[in-house]
């Protein structure tokens, strides 16, 4: 069986069948490059609560049992569905990845800033979701 990915573009509301999905069963889900090398795992999933779209997954990277840890707002975007091995991927490197703008637990961005949005976005190469 070969491997089924699935763009995130289509995971949205309004989109019923298999590729809807409760955002509790992602917490926790890996995150892997391309090259099959794990980049981290989903520790929260941001709504745009006007739309009820997916805006970012933030993604935890580094450190043991969350201390030391660095945080990346990735745009949902960014990510595409690997079904069969019920994971995420992300076409980007480790050494990329460290140079993202990120942050910590305690010190989280205003994630509804334009500015800071902009600069995410433009970091992955991605544009945000402006309409519903």
């Amino acid at each position: 069986m070969s491997n089924e990915i699935i763009s995130t573009s289509v995971v949205t509301i309004g989109r019923l069948g298999s590729r809807v999905l409760s955002a509790s069963t992602l917490d926790d889900d890996d995150i892997y490059n391309l090259k099959g090398q794990k980049l981290g795992s989903i520790k929260e999933i941001m709504l745009d609560i006007n739309t009820g779209r997916v805006c970012y997954v933030v993604l935890s990277f580094g450190g043991f049992l969350s201390m030391g840890e660095k945080l990346f707002a990735v745009p949902w975007s960014a990510l595409t569905v690997d079904t069969e091995n019920k994971r995420f991927l992300m076409d980007t490197d480790e050494e990329r990845l460290k140079e993202a703008p990120g942050f910590d637990t305690d010190n989280w961005p205003n994630m509804a800033d334009a500015s800071w949005e902009k600069k995410v976005h433009s970091y992955y190469g991605t544009q945000p979701i402006t309409t519903f």
